[in-house]
C-alpha cells in the first residue's frame, strides 16, 4: 500500500482543482462559440457573411403590410436592394414629385448661386404660389423654398431657367435629365407636375424611377433636400424680400434621419410621397408612395418606415 505524504496529496489536489477549472472554461468557450455561430449578431460587428445570413433568416416586416397606395418601394439606395414593391414598374401620374426632376435638372446645370428670375407667365400657374414676375433668387434659396411649399411658380421659374440654358422646351430639358439617370419610366410635360388637362398628367414615373430620383437629388443637393425635412423653411430673393415657407408634409418630424421628403397631389395622381431617410450612418433609404389619397400617403409613407427599420433591426415590427 502506498502512503502518500502530505506534500504529494495537496499537488494532487491542486492538479485536480485545475481539471475541473479548465474543463469550466472549455464549457464556458463552447457556449460562447454557439452564440456567434447560431444567433445574428449587430451589423457593425458582423462579417459580411453573417450578415447576408441573418437577413435571410430574420422575419420579413413588410409582409402583409396594408397599404392604400396603387404604387409603393423601400429601395435601398446603399446596396441598390428592392426591399419592398408593390406595382413599382408601373407608369402614373406624378403630380408635384415632378418637382424632384426639375431639381435635379437645375443641379445639374447651374451652381447653387446662380440667379433665377420670376418670369411673367406664372402668374396664372394654380395654387400654390408665392412670388412675383421680376424677383430674383440664388437657385438654392428659390429651390429650398419650392420644394419644401411645392411652389408651382418656383418649380416653373426653374424649369424655364433650365430650358433656356440648353435651348430647348421643358419636356426636352427634363427629358435629358431623366435620361442621364436612366429613369425609363419618367418623363415631364412641365416642371411643376400640374395636371395639363382633365386626361394627361404634367409628370409621370414609376415608384422604382422615382426612388432613384430622390437618392440622387439628396446626393446632388443635399442642402436643397434638407431643408424639406423641417417644418417650416425661411429664405430671401436677391432684393431683400423674406420668404417663410410652411412644409407640405405634417409627419417631417416623425421620422429619424429624414434626408429628403416630397409631397404631391392632383386629380389624376391623387396622393403621392417620396422620403429619403438614414437606417444608418450614411445608408440612406427610399421610400415612395404613388396613387394613394391625400390623407393615406402619408399613413402608407409612416408604416413603411417603420416597417424598414424593423427590417434593419431582424424583427417583424417595432
Amino acid at each position: 500500500m502506498i502512503i502518500m505524504d502530505g506534500l504529494e496529496h495537496q499537488r494532487l489536489a491542486v492538479r485536480a482543482r485545475g481539471m475541473r477549472e479548465l474543463g469550466i472554461v472549455l464549457i464556458f468557450a463552447s457556449m460562447v462559440l454557439a452564440l456567434f455561430l447560431f444567433l445574428p449578431v449587430s451589423p457593425d460587428q458582423a462579417a459580411p457573411a453573417p450578415i447576408a445570413i441573418a437577413s435571410t433568416t430574420a422575419p420579413d416586416a413588410f409582409a402583409d403590410l396594408p397599404i392604400d397606395a396603387k404604387a409603393a418601394i423601400v429601395y435601398d439606395l446603399a446596396t441598390g436592394e428592392v426591399l419592398y414593391a408593390k406595382n413599382a414598374d408601373a407608369q402614373l401620374p406624378l403630380a408635384s414629385l415632378t418637382k424632384l426632376l426639375t431639381m435635379y435638372a437645375a443641379f445639374s446645370e447651374f451652381s447653387s448661386s446662380t440667379p433665377i428670375t420670376i418670369p411673367a407667365d406664372v402668374m396664372g400657374l394654380s395654387a400654390p404660389h408665392a412670388f412675383l414676375p421680376g424677383q430674383m433668387f440664388t437657385l438654392s434659396n428659390l429651390a429650398r423654398l419650392t420644394l419644401t411649399g411645392s411652389l408651382n411658380d418656383g418649380a416653373a421659374a426653374i424649369a424655364e431657367a433650365v430650358a433656356a440654358r440648353e435651348n430647348t422646351s421643358i419636356h426636352g430639358a427634363l427629358a435629358g435629365a431623366a435620361a442621364a439617370l436612366g429613369l425609363s419610366q419618367t418623363y415631364a410635360i412641365n416642371g411643376n407636375g400640374l395636371d395639363v388637362n382633365t386626361a394627361v398628367s404634367g409628370g409621370y414615373g414609376s415608384a422604382y424611377d422615382l426612388a432613384r430620383l430622390a437618392g440622387a437629388l439628396v446626393a446632388l443637393a443635399p442642402d436643397v433636400a434638407s431643408a424639406t425635412t423641417h417644418r417650416t423653411v425661411e429664405a430671401s430673393s436677391v432684393g431683400g424680400t423674406s420668404f417663410t415657407i410652411k412644409n407640405t408634409d405634417p409627419m417631417v418630424a416623425n421620422i429619424p434621419g429624414l434626408l429628403l421628403s416630397k409631397t404631391g397631389y392632383t386629380d389624376l395622381a391623387d396622393g403621392n410621397l417620396a422620403l429619403v431617410f438614414d437606417v444608418g450612418i450614411q445608408h440612406p433609404v427610399a421610400v415612395v408612395v404613388l396613387g394613394s389619397t391625400v390623407t393615406s400617403r402619408f399613413t402608407d409613407g409612416l408604416k413603411l418606415v417603420a416597417a424598414t427599420f424593423a427590417h434593419f433591426a431582424h424583427v417583424k415590427s417595432l
